[in-house]
């Protein structure tokens, strides 16, 4: 504990707690309130602390730390407006589940609603969408003070962690002059070497997590439908756990179930068994095959983002699903699932699988059965179509960017894919492999905004080699992460330029609008270049006009690689895309 005043002492101890209860890492948005408790995050040894300008872009990039580490990260601004910029990063923190906590500076209570500077209402700014929210409030560096303070550290920790979901915590913390370090007798008058120093290593309170097991009966109950019915899937949503892959594809293997999985639930790619992997199912489900309906699907993780496949499930009539979630909550767009299963993904995949093992004694996987087979069948098929059409294609393209990236990927990458068409391409078009690759994505709000900075923070919180995959538009709304993207020489960024918002083609308004109304309203062309902007912060950039030279900037070591494209003839391709994939399903 620093004892220079009361705002240090009072400061550094929340510092001191936040690092003993696990915080590794923190993003400081410069500012003169928030003094006390950026030097105080900026003097604790256990905690790495990142400086970036715009309070915005400081939001993405410690969710992006986050999202590596699984960890809570700290995000501090000073009063004001700085605090309303934090509010996108919050928003995602809590849809995507992703632990951040966010300290706001503040003025002091006597100095709101009274016309000073820099003050605005920042009581539960957030809303309903923090997992709790505190005004810490002014305190005296005495007993009670400094407990308090490391007490609200170790308890924004724990809730941001999650028990059961974690998400976004909010601490707003007023202070009084002086702000700076400056020496001040008298101020610091604690004598309990609790309130000193806590418990040293250990934070002051500790939060044990509770791991939730489905009890005996329901694991047997779900055991036994699963050895009854053949025709069964599972489904690996968004956003999981890389450590679910192996769990996951010995219940498959078990059940003879196909595995219907999303790029970021970490099974489409990897060291495990995928040679019951579907990846081509966004086509596969557009055709609705009767031989490929199942009577049964297993869910792990959010559904996936293709909305062929949300719309075919919800329309199979008497179609039992169960989604298997930690936190129980009702992430079930279509509506459908009838068991919510709360309990630990982990333990259940590998309960379920102990229990068919000896409902079928003896017995080997069951991968040949009819369905199963079906499935697989129709995915190979699709894939050779999808596969040797893009791979003939001379001219740059935007699935043909997923080939293309997929050879490029080694062991320990990660992938950010943005939303909207990024993050739809890469669900279609990237192929299973064995690369033990991270595949993630903001698709909690499902925003373009904050994508560099989280890639940033994404590529600090892994120390891993990191590849964003974004559109022109998605850059351009965070041109300030180009700052925090400059730091990170393991970041590349792939921006697919065509010169607008390629994805609104796909929608009816395309078709309901005229060219020019549509053109100002949705195409919106910026007339800028990305290449332009990597330039202003220092970054090298390559711009490939063909298939070879994208590989070869994929292989160089280029910061950013700008690529191409024309949002009419993108939409031509997907059209004939699906058309050939439409022909490969078999049909009965």
């Amino acid at each position: 504990m620093d004892p220079t005043n009361r705002n240090t002492a009072l400061a550094s101890a929340m510092a001191e707690e936040l690092a003993r209860s696990g915080v590794e890492r923190a993003v400081v948005s410069p500012g003169s309130r928030s003094t006390p408790l950026a030097i105080a995050l900026w003097r604790e040894t256990g905690i790495d602390v990142t400086v970036i300008l715009d309070e915005r872009s400081a939001g993405f990039f410690a969710l992006g730390t986050a999202l590596a580490t699984g960890r809570p990260a700290a995000v501090l601004c000073t009063s004001g407006s700085a605090a309303a910029n934090l509010h996108p990063a919050v928003v995602e923190a809590d849809e995507a589940a992703v632990p951040l906590i966010v300290l706001t500076a503040d003025r002091p209570p006597e100095l709101r609603g009274i016309g000073a500077g820099q003050t605005i209402d920042q009581l539960k700014l957030y809303g309903d969408a923090v997992r709790w929210f505190s005004d810490v409030g002014t305190h005296e560096a005495d007993d009670d003070g400094l407990l308090h303070f490391r007490a609200v550290a170790c308890r924004a920790y724990a809730k941001a962690a999650g028990d059961p979901r974690p998400g976004p915590v909010h601490l707003n913390v007023p202070w009084r002059e002086p702000l700076a370090p400056i020496p001040v007798e008298g101020q610091v008058t604690a004598t309990d070497s609790l309130a000193l120093e806590g418990r040293g290593q250990a934070p002051l309170n500790a939060v044990v997590r509770s791991i939730s097991r489905a009890d005996e009966g329901t694991l047997d109950g779900l055991a036994e439908r699963m050895e009854a019915t053949e025709r069964g899937l599972i489904v690996a949503g968004r956003q999981m756990d890389p450590m679910l892959a192996e769990p996951i594809s010995a219940l498959a293997a078990a059940a003879g179930y196909p595995i219907l999985a999303e790029p970021t639930s970490q099974l489409r790619r990897g060291p495990h068994d995928r040679s019951l992997v579907v990846s081509a199912y966004d086509h596969i489900a557009r055709e609705r095959s009767a031989e490929l309906e199942p009577r049964l699907v297993v869910r792990f993780g959010d559904l996936p983002t293709s909305k062929p496949l949300r719309q075919w499930l919800a329309a199979i009539e008497g179609l039992e699903q169960i989604v298997v979630d930690l936190t129980g909550e009702w992430r079930d767009p279509t509506r459908r699932a009838e068991t919510t299963v709360r309990a630990d993904p982990s333990a259940t995949a590998r309960s379920l699988t102990e229990r068919l093992g000896r409902l079928r004694p003896g017995a080997t996987a069951v991968a040949g059965a009819p369905f199963a087979t079906a499935w697989l069948d129709a995915e190979r098929a699709v894939r050779e179509a999808l596969d040797g059409r893009i791979e003939g294609l001379d001219e740059l393209s935007e699935p043909g960017v997923w080939s293309a990236l997929a050879r490029a990927l080694r062991d320990g990458d990660s992938v950010l894919a943005a939303s909207s068409m990024p993050v739809r391409d890469m669900e279609t078009f990237l192929r299973p492999g064995t690369e033990g690759v991270r595949f993630l994505s903001n698709r909690g709000a499902n925003g373009i905004d904050g994508l560099v900075s989280t890639s940033a923070g994404l590529a600090t919180g892994s120390g891993a080699r990191t590849w964003a995959v974004l559109g022109d538009l998605a850059l351009f709304h965070d041109l300030g992460g180009l700052a925090a993207a400059r730091d990170r020489s393991d970041l590349r960024l792939i921006v697919i330029d065509n010169a607008g918002g390629g994805i609104f083609h796909f929608l009816p308004q395309a078709d309901a609008l005229p060219d020019a109304e549509f053109e100002q309203l949705l195409g919106t062309p910026s007339g800028l270049d990305p290449a332009r902007a990597a330039e202003l912060f220092g970054l090298s950039v390559a711009a490939p006009s063909s298939s070879p030279e994208l590989d070869e900037a994929l292989a160089g070591d280029a910061r950013m690689i700008v690529v191409r494209t024309d949002r009419h003839r993108n939409l031509e391709l997907h059209r004939e895309l699906s058309s050939l994939a439409a022909a490969a399903v078999p049909r009965i």
